[in-house]
């Protein structure tokens, strides 16, 4: 009896201790209700480009009247883009993703939205809500493409892209601009460039593995220096673009003497085009391309990839695509790098 009497004081004593270690912190917000839509077990889902995606949207009961529009999160106008909207029945799509788009429907709770040949643009943030009334909810999921930054300069200097300029210079050259995701994570791989660059929401950033002078100084910890946002027609910076592996392509060298007509043409006899900076990125990035010799690409620069840095090849310790800038266009000098898609 007594030591039922002790284990019960015991219990009342300690039971507010227990309590307050399951409860939430005041004036932490609760997490959302979903009473229709099941939380997905992954909120990212990892493709490649030119490969079909599924994004899961699963309701666990069907309201009456309700409807469930599905919408693409735009960082670059604060926006979002419908894509599609579904009432069970029929459905609507909308804007440019309309043509890759479906429901996947694959039971009469299935909302979830596949994308068929995914492009660089599709990457990002998605939403599906559930439009119901006051009972509107909805969950966020990310398509995400593995990748690889690299800065971007013309062949006048550094410093001549307002951000359109920036966008449509990535565009040419199978890329498009970096989020601010893809260059902090470009950064934590060793991206180290002191140039500030245009990425896709309008901002203007240059990542720092190495303190320097030149480069804000050398008591500024490493990062990803910030010069906010600017004014996209009148300020001029580099531009930071992002390109992906593309299924069933392929880049790989001439060698040569070329000047850059003749590398165009000696790429055309192959049946290929002359290849993007983007597309030597990502050959070297993804399927290692690594040679020593300095190639023509169709932006009329010279570089060529090194997976595998060794003295005669540069001398820098680090691997990546290397450069000679924008020659004379008349000199013959260079081999050619090719493409080769799908």
């Amino acid at each position: 009896m007594h030591r039922l009497l002790l284990l019960s004081c015991l219990w009342l004593l300690t039971a507010p201790l227990v309590s307050s270690i399951f409860q939430r912190p005041t004036g932490s917000p609760a997490p959302p209700h979903l009473q229709y839509l099941l939380e997905p077990l992954h909120s990212t889902v990892h493709t490649q480009r030119g490969a079909t995606a599924t994004l899961p949207c699963v309701l666990r009961a069907l309201p009456r009247n309700y409807r469930v529009k599905w919408s693409k999160v735009e960082p670059a106008n604060y926006g979002e883009n419908v894509i599609i909207i579904t009432n069970g029945l029929y459905h609507k799509n909308y804007g440019p993703l309309s043509p890759r788009v479906h429901l996947r429907h694959s039971h009469r709770y299935d909302a979830s939205l596949t994308i068929t040949n995914v492009a660089l643009e599709d990457e990002g943030r998605y939403r599906c809500q559930l439009v119901n009334g006051l009972d509107d909810e909805s969950v966020s999921l990310t398509l995400h493409l593995e990748g690889v930054v690299f800065p971007y300069q013309p062949s006048n200097g550094r410093y001549k892209f307002n951000y359109h300029e920036a966008k449509k210079a990535c565009e040419q050259q199978d890329s498009r601009l970096a989020t601010y995701q893809q260059l902090y994570k470009a950064w934590t791989e060793g991206l180290d460039w002191c140039n500030a660059g245009w990425i896709l929401d309008g901002t203007v950033h240059y990542p720092i593995i190495n303190s320097r002078e030149p480069c804000g100084g050398r008591l500024l910890l490493p990062g990803v220096r910030t010069y906010g946002t600017r004014d996209k027609q009148k300020d001029r910076f580099d531009a930071f673009c992002f390109t992906s592996a593309l299924q069933g392509s392929k880049v790989y060298f001439i060698r040569g003497h070329l000047n850059f007509k003749e590398a165009g043409q000696a790429c055309r006899n192959h049946g290929a085009a002359i290849a993007k900076v983007g597309q030597l990125y990502s050959a070297w990035k993804f399927s290692q391309l690594d040679r020593c010799d300095g190639g023509w690409l169709a932006d009329g620069s010279v570089r060529y990839p090194i997976t595998t840095p060794r003295e005669r090849c540069g001398g820098l310790p680090d691997p990546g695509v290397r450069s000679f800038g924008f020659p004379s266009k008349e000199l013959r000098a260079y081999g050619t790098y090719c493409f080769v898609g799908k």
